[in-house]
């Protein structure tokens, strides 16, 4: 593409020096390691690094153009602008031709059931025979194709080009996790979405947001930058969770229609009349004066309003609410996602991605409504995350499972022992027990749980690794939920 033309849409405050009319660029890309002959570089200003002193490393790997914010020195041209972030999300963009106003992108932000509400939609748009693709936390995914991912939401560069070869493989329909990081970094900007789905919001990420208001604030910008245009064909519809009152004060930070879900108050897809056992969930949906029966495979309420949000955006996408509920129907699960373990054992063994307060209680609820026997919790909090949910989340394991074994998850850079005692902090000795190893602690639930019992491990979901130091070694709890079985059984 030529450089005349990709710089267009970016207002500067200064170019160094002349640019050729005949100047091609071939790359975009704010990452040294990835530039080539022919590459624009901009620079970033990072956590840990600052991309205005790699300008001259990138130049001579090959970038033949810079985008900067603070004065370099380079012998190629630089353009200035105020935000090189937000340059970044306009270049990728346009470098990318704008590809997702050539799909249907469908975006997803709450704190909990982000990754079970795109794979929802996902299995429902497959099912009315459309290609598709998915963005979040677990991989990228291009029809087929799966791809690793660093971020729940990859930054602006990333995100463009996943779009891009979505729209060139012939995906109609894109679903995708929006954190509230990547909204308040911009790494969504350009990004022309259809539907946006708020699902939740509780505590999580204070590290990051400092405050609840500040975190809300963050999810809302999805809704906020929804489009103002009202053109035909190109509605945009915000699905918003009435339960949660974030949601409902949503409704008046978008422009977008809106359809509201719910299980407690008034909705528009208002579900009633539930019904939860160890093998699925029914309810009956209220939806423009009709009822209609959904029989889920999935378990617990929480999943219930899961089901909602997508049912409401697939609606909104054009769907008609019957065959969605008939293709939601066939769902059996999301990896990581109240995941049950099969194995030779009399007991249910459940893994979950649970990792906050609000998620564990939902998972711990949907765990109660079932058992006919005793709940056994195992359990932790991540390192260099938000300390304050620590020992919220150890009264709330506590409370609601017969016996609870903290152990370590994900400490990262801090000490494992540090953050159990931060965790335990005001609880009993005797209502718990602390086995940092995490191996160890699923084999000790696992040796402990007799007939009918219910094993949850929370927290990793289908992470396959442990984060300790700056190292990731590999570790899967369904892995090693399977491998306690055996050792059980063997002792047996």
């Amino acid at each position: 593409m030529k450089a005349i033309e990709l710089i267009k849409p970016l207002k500067t405050t200064e170019i160094s020096m002349e640019i050729s009319n005949d100047l091609e660029i071939n790359k975009v890309t704010q990452d040294t390691r990835e530039v080539e002959s022919g590459s624009l570089f901009i620079c970033i200003t990072g956590a840990l690094q600052n991309g205005h002193d790699l300008a001259k490393e990138a130049v001579q790997k090959g970038a033949v153009l810079v985008v900067a914010s603070e004065p370099i020195e380079v012998t190629v041209p630089v353009i200035y602008v105020n935000n090189t972030m937000k340059a970044m999300a306009i270049l990728a963009a346009a470098f990318y031709q704008y590809p997702s106003q050539n799909l249907r992108v469908i975006g997803v932000t709450g704190t909990n059931g982000k990754t079970t509400v795109t794979h929802l939609l996902d299995y429902i748009f497959h099912d009315h025979k459309e290609k598709t693709g998915v963005i979040g936390t677990m991989y990228r995914r291009i029809g087929s194709e799966v791809y690793e991912t660093k971020n729940t939401t990859p930054d602006s560069i990333t995100l463009q080009k996943t779009l891009y070869e979505m729209q060139k493989s012939g995906v109609n329909t894109c679903s995708m996790e929006v954190s509230s990081h990547s909204l308040v970094q911009g790494r969504a900007w350009g990004t022309d979405f259809d539907i946006a789905i708020f699902t939740n919001l509780s505590q999580d990420h204070l590290e990051y947001h400092h405050t609840m208001e500040k975190y809300a604030e963050a999810k809302s910008l999805l809704f906020s930058q929804l489009g103002n245009g009202y053109q035909q064909g190109k509605a945009k519809f915000a699905i918003l969770n009435f339960d949660d009152p974030v949601g409902k004060s949503f409704e008046e930070k978008t422009a977008a229609r809106v359809f509201s879900y719910g299980i407690d108050q008034p909705a528009d897809f208002k579900a009633t009349d539930l019904s939860i056992t160890n093998k699925g969930t029914r309810f009956n949906l209220n939806f423009e004066n009709r009822v209609y029966e959904v029989q889920l495979q999935l378990v617990g309420k929480f999943n219930v309003s899961n089901a909602l949000a997508a049912i409401a955006g697939a609606y909104a996408a054009g769907l008609e609410v019957s065959s969605v509920i008939q293709s939601i129907g066939e769902i059996s699960g999301v990896r990581g996602r109240f995941e049950l373990v099969k194995g030779d054992q009399d007991f249910a063994v459940i893994v979950d991605y649970a990792h906050t307060p609000d998620g564990l209680l939902n998972v711990l609820n949907a765990v109660n409504e079932i058992k006919t026997g005793n709940v056994f919790c195992v359990v932790g909090c991540g390192g260099d995350r938000d300390r304050t949910k620590r020992p919220i989340m150890a009264e709330i394991a506590q409370k609601n499972s017969d016996t609870v074994i903290f152990t370590a998850d994900n400490p990262r850079t801090e000490d494992p022992i540090a953050i159990l005692d931060e965790m335990v902090e005001g609880l009993k000795e005797e209502t718990y027990q602390l086995i940092p190893d995490r191996r160890e602690a699923i084999q000790a639930a696992i040796k402990q749980a007799k007939t009918n019992d219910i094993v949850l491990i929370a927290g990793k979901g289908h992470e396959n690794y442990q984060i300790i130091g700056t190292k990731k070694i590999h570790f899967d709890d369904v892995e090693e939920a399977k491998r306690a079985i055996e050792i059980k059984n063997n002792d047996n």
